[in-house]
């Protein structure tokens, strides 16, 4: 923190984008998407599932933007934004992106998937916020569905927040762990001192899958050196027609 004890808050949200489609992939709804978000005004977006590029789906859908779907959503309400390319495959590829309304210094996409299975990522952004000596640290996360794969997933995030989050900065983590049962809490807390938003505020994590009922805690945002203030689950219209997650919002102060 700066030396006049400078107090920062912003506002983040997390969404897995499933591609731009809804549930069961039945609609493309991209553009409804990118106006739901932004009413919610958010200076920071973590998103997954987000699409790079798709040549198929491009000639298939008439309103499917000409710009990755990540520089969609950003349009001229986040100026910097990154994205992490974690799955490949004929015709295109998908990932996790980053929307800031604050500089990103740097960012990196750290592959931390299992031979053999899908693709996941950890993308790490450094983020420059007004009056802040130490940068502020976001990694977007998507674990994988297996659960041996999630654990080992998680020791790559907790060396990844010890060697290269500097003590004292700020960081957080928020996206899709896939964690049904629940097991990423202990680990993140013993191994990189990170908290969960909604375990701190209202006692467990949120129910954020499937969107339109809510039952399975997949969802997360940790954080560490640094408070949360509110902490919000965005499961009614639009946002249950809008993907199979719900979106998570939270309220930092630092």
């Amino acid at each position: 923190m700066s030396s006049d004890a400078t107090q920062t808050s912003f506002r983040l949200l997390t969404l897995n984008l499933h591609k731009g489609f809804n549930w069961l992939n039945r609609k493309f709804v991209l553009h409804q998407l990118r106006d739901a978000v932004r009413e919610v005004s958010a200076d920071v977006v973590c998103l997954q599932e987000v699409l790079g590029q798709h040549e198929e789906h491009s000639t298939r859908y008439e309103n499917w933007p000409s710009a990755p779907q990540y520089e969609f959503l950003a349009d001229t309400i986040w100026g910097e934004f990154a994205y992490g390319r974690n799955a490949v495959y004929p015709g295109g590829h998908h990932g996790n992106a980053v929307l800031s309304k604050f500089p990103i210094r740097q960012h990196h996409n750290f592959d931390v998937s299992v031979a053999g299975s899908e693709s996941r990522g950890l993308l790490h952004c450094t983020l420059e916020l007004p009056g802040l000596d130490l940068d502020t640290h976001v990694v977007c996360a998507h674990l994988g569905l297996r659960e041996t794969h999630r654990q080992h997933q998680l020791q790559l995030l907790g060396k990844l927040a010890d060697e290269r989050v500097p003590p004292g900065a700020p960081l957080i983590v928020a996206g899709d762990f896939n964690d049904w049962r629940v097991r990423a809490h202990q680990p993140l807390s013993r191994e990189a001192g990170l908290r969960e938003a909604f375990v701190e505020l209202h006692g467990r994590a949120a129910r954020s899958f499937p969107s339109r009922w809510p039952m399975l805690r997949l969802d997360r945002v940790y954080y560490r050196d640094a408070r949360i203030r509110r902490a919000n689950i965005l499961s009614d219209k639009p946002w249950s027609r809008l993907s199979d997650h719900a979106a998570l919002c939270v309220e930092v102060e630092i």
